[in-house]
């Protein structure tokens, strides 16, 4: 059982290993990479990053990829700023709509996939431009407003030292990460990702739990983006452009599975924080803007290689191994099996997130 433990967790292990010696060698480095003024200047945008991350983590945990980040996100922004209008009394309503406008959008990419079998990659491309759309027309092309100024200062807070951002990041990957691992719910959305043949013959509305996860993952998507309006205090139009590439590499770093399968938010959380210290020291060293891009392109190109890697062969004895067997067993075998695995959470399975 212990072989079992090692294997489970080693694939979202191997990112906080990488991420610790990173920020170990940082400042052999660059002097000050990890002082605290330069983590302080980090980890509010690394916040908002894992935030939209834990959207994306769960879409891909599905089997799918969802390109709707820039524009949900970039609506979440505007609506924060535009709806009211410099006016603080107006700040619970613009954050009510947000988050419903965020839900709306999750939703309609996931009834696209579910309901009418539209590829995700489709799907989410083509309601990103409708996002987008909305965007011009509200704004008109330009934004005269900033962020109302409470939300300004509880963006720019601290707890205990440490950016309410990061706080609000750290919650929310904690929060998902428990319903997932520790919940019926959680264990059959998990389910569901790894195998939708198994989810359906335990008698689980697989269409369901993937709707699910494209609303949570809109929801996510608006909200980082109203986090970040109140950070910058006067929006860029068009913010959402520069977190998808990231959100995407910090997922794939994280070691979920492309094509759905096991994943793990605290995983991606890593992968937030090692392209986040990566981007501040290659910052650091006078390398342009565009390096960052070349090194997210990389990693999400390697994600996608190895996808295609034939590890059965390589290293006997994975858990893949199984996955045929269980293909080609009856529905009763195949139900048997769903079942077993929405049961109360194990000990030896204690650490099917982190």
């Amino acid at each position: 059982m212990t072989t079992l433990k090692s294997r489970v967790a080693s694939p979202f292990a191997a990112i906080w290993v990488a991420t610790i010696l990173l920020f170990a060698i940082s400042p052999l480095v660059v002097s000050g990479s990890v002082g605290n003024s330069a983590l302080q200047g980090m980890l509010p945008f690394a916040g908002i990053l894992a935030i939209a991350a834990i959207g994306q983590t769960l879409v891909i945990q599905q089997g799918g990829i969802d390109l709707s980040v820039p524009g949900i996100f970039s609506l979440g922004a505007v609506l924060t700023v535009v709806v009211p209008g410099g006016q603080n009394d107006m700040l619970v309503p613009a954050l009510l709509l947000v988050a419903a406008v965020g839900l709306a959008g999750g939703l309609l990419n996931g009834i696209a996939v579910t309901r009418f079998g539209i590829t995700s990659l489709v799907a989410t491309l083509g309601s990103n431009a409708i996002f987008i759309g909305v965007v011009l027309q509200v704004t008109g092309g330009s934004i005269g407003f900033k962020a109302p100024k409470n939300w300004q200062e509880f963006t720019v807070t601290k707890v205990l030292g440490i950016p309410v951002l990061a706080v609000i990041a750290l919650i929310a990957t904690v929060l998902i990460a428990l319903f997932v691992s520790r919940t019926v719910w959680g264990r059959r959305l998990d389910l569901v990702g790894s195998s939708p043949r198994a989810a359906r013959a335990a008698g689980i509305m697989a269409e369901r739990y993937q709707l699910g996860a494209y609303a949570v993952a809109g929801i996510s998507y608006a909200l980082a983006g109203a986090l970040l309006a109140g950070y910058l205090q006067a929006t860029p139009l068009l913010p959402g452009n520069e977190y998808l590439l990231p959100a995407f590499a910090a997922v794939v770093l994280g070691g979920t599975a492309l094509g759905g399968g096991r994943g793990s938010v605290v995983a991606t959380a890593g992968g937030v924080l090692f392209l986040s210290q990566l981007e501040q020291v290659v910052s650091a060293l006078g390398a342009k803007p565009s390096f960052d891009y070349l090194i997210q392109g990389a990693i999400i190109a390697l994600g996608m290689g190895l996808r295609n890697v034939p590890w059965r062969q390589i290293l006997p004895g994975r858990r893949g191994d199984a996955a045929p067997a269980a293909d080609t067993t009856s529905q009763n075998t195949a139900s048997g099996t769903g079942r077993a695995l929405l049961s109360e959470p194990k000990e030896e399975d204690s650490i099917d997130v982190s």
